[in-house]
């Protein structure tokens, strides 16, 4: 077996699956998540004769897609993924929506069959571009070996450029059969695709006049910092501060600012905190930077931070104004906006009204002094708030690099709500689809990408089992991936709403016949775990974090608690409902634990 990839020694002596794989190698590509069948049987071969490319076998393509998003957010690269055609191309398309939603670059290689055949209802065809379409950024189907390494590289940055994206590539067998003459990736500028990254300085300084009058300033920033790189979240960390503005994060922008710093005032929307949706429900001026005011932030749209104007900084212009119509539109990459923000703001002779800023400051601390996360650990049951917060001091005592990745559900949310981020990267989850089965292929990527990281799987018993097969692929290459589920043994989330909203009739969300979790990790060679006492977490949360290999820990948790601060579907940021315990003691809240500005 070769060190690398073929010498191309004569320009027509590489087949099309040599000149991918050598495209891939120009591109940085490093891994490739994937599963075999006859279509793509061709590219296999050709990764089997060479070590350059390592390739992760996953066990069901929906995986696949999901733990190279894993790779991509935890590194900031473009992830690769390799499945064949018909089923296996369907099979991915959960996870190519769930990147398009995220903005995750990814490219995903499909196998096709042969061109002679398509269109004519043969072996595993599926119309894989047709099918795709609106779930990725761009798609190609490959009919020439002539276009085959211009493709490649196309595609790479179309899936890394503006609004980061999945993109598929659709492979017919013959076209990965044929021989053909590779093509280094181009060195000119793209010919049609050249997203603007610079903003327009005359809208960076509208921006500057409107934040620095501001009274009741609030910055709203989300997963597209996070796309911008490192730099990024450093930079908004020095304009949050030197402006002494609030900060809050979507679910996607978690880790963007220091989750313990005093200027952090926690997540925004249905389940964030009482101070971050009082605060933009109030501000009069709003700096959203990369964030495309989804419905779960903005609630009813008519009534979303009515007093407030707006300024909205994305990469994407089809983003602004498309939800909420905004005084200010910046077109920009996320850092290149910041970093003009900041130097025009520090050229800019105006000085802030310090001390409205100052009494903006002592109204949202009188809501943060309400403590809306507060809950009450007692007894032997363990409430799900406890372990997360739990699991977040532990961790921290360990002072190793974590990453949390999450399935979707309550889990998710006090996921969210309880355990703090300093650093952007550390945080995945399926935010814009909600895709139960996201978190435990999420976290084999993360670990494949961070192989000394300490990767956690915050995990509901529910959607843990919706990709549970990939116990299988953390036993094969060794990821000490932890699984730590909070069996409620209900679809938490389902269940919540048809108790607050269904009259409590628990319609097919009881799961009346669970596994049991701990003889399920011993069967994939993992070691099981499980508290069912207050008493014993601790213990089992250190055993977890110590065992050298993968661990599922099934949590027994509370069956009957709820995520609050909620805002109820159709309401406004000011009708928030909160936990129990959490009504009187602040002007507007009224008795029944519903807040009114």
């Amino acid at each position: 077996m070769s060190a690398t990839l073929p010498a191309q020694t004569d320009q027509s002596t590489l087949t099309g699956a040599e000149i991918v794989l050598r495209a891939l190698k120009e591109q940085g590509v490093e891994v490739i998540f994937g599963y075999p069948g006859g279509a793509v049987l061709p590219i296999y071969d050709a990764l089997f004769q060479q070590n350059a490319i390592r390739h992760v076998l996953v066990r069901h393509e929906q995986a696949a897609v999901h733990a190279a998003e894993g790779y991509a957010r935890s590194t900031g690269k473009v992830g690769c993924v390799l499945v064949t055609s018909g089923p296996g191309a369907t099979n991915a398309v959960t996870g190519l929506l769930d990147a398009l939603m995220d903005s995750v670059p990814l490219v995903c290689l499909t196998g096709q069959v042969p061109t002679h055949l398509i269109g004519n209802d043969a072996f595993q065809e599926a119309d894989t571009t047709g099918i795709t379409r609106p779930a990725t950024k761009h798609n190609y189907l490959v009919k020439r070996i002539g276009d085959l390494s211009r493709t490649v590289h196309d595609a790479f940055y179309v899936a890394r450029s503006g609004r980061p994206g999945p993109v598929v590539i659709d492979l017919p067998k013959d076209i990965l059969l044929a021989k053909g003459t590779y093509e280094g990736a181009p060195r000119e500028e793209h010919r049609s695709y050249r997203p603007q990254t610079r903003p327009d300085g005359a809208a960076i300084a509208k921006a500057v006049a409107l934040l620095k009058g501001a009274r009741r300033p609030v910055v709203y920033a989300g997963g597209g910092i996070i796309n911008a790189g490192p730099e990024a979240s450093e930079l908004l960390t020095k304009f949050v501060r030197m402006a002494n503005m609030p900060c809050t994060n979507t679910l996607m922008g978690l880790g963007v600012f220091p989750a313990s710093d005093p200027r952090f005032i926690g997540m925004l929307g249905m389940h964030g905190t009482l101070e971050a949706n009082l605060a933009m429900h109030g501000c009069d001026v709003m700096f959203n930077i990369g964030a495309r005011f989804d419905d779960r932030v903005t609630g009813r749209l008519n009534a979303f931070s009515p007093g407030s104007k707006k300024i909205h900084a994305d990469i994407d212009p089809s983003n602004i104004n498309k939800n909420v119509k905004v005084d200010v539109p910046i077109v920009g990459d996320a850092g290149a906006v910041l970093s003009a923000l900041i130097e025009a703001w520090e050229a800019d002779g105006a000085e802030q009204d310090r001390e409205a800023v100052a009494a903006w400051w002592r109204e949202i601390d009188s809501w943060r002094a309400r403590d809306c996360l507060r809950y009450e650990q007692s007894g032997s049951i363990i409430k799900p708030q406890h372990a997360v917060k739990r699991l977040y001091e532990i961790t921290r005592e360990s002072g190793r690099d974590t990453f949390i990745t999450t399935e979707v559900g309550q889990h998710q949310m006090w996921a969210a709500q309880y355990f703090g981020f300093e650093k952007p990267n550390r945080w995945m989850t399926s935010g814009g689809l909600g895709t139960m089965g996201y978190g435990l292929p999420a976290a084999a990527g993360v670990q494949i990408a961070n192989p000394d990281a300490l990767v956690i799987d915050i995990a509901g018993e529910a959607s843990i089992l919706m990709n549970i097969q990939e116990m299988g692929t953390l036993a094969q290459y060794r990821l000490p991936v932890k699984v730590f589920i909070l069996n409620n043994e209900y679809m938490g989330m389902v269940r919540q709403w048809q108790e607050l909203l269904h009259g409590s009739r628990y319609s097919e969300s009881y799961s009346a016949s669970l596994p049991d979790f701990v003889k399920l990790a011993e069967s994939f060679h993992a070691r099981g775990l499980r508290a069912t006492d207050a008493s014993q977490l601790d213990d089992v949360i250190r055993e977890m974090l110590a065992h050298p290999g993968p661990v599922i820990a099934d949590i027994c948790v509370d069956q009957k608690e709820n995520v609050f601060p909620m805002i109820p579907s159709g309401a406004a940021h000011n009708e928030m409902i909160l936990g129990a315990g959490q009504t009187g003691g602040v002007a507007g809240v009224t008795d029944e634990g519903k807040v009114l500005v």
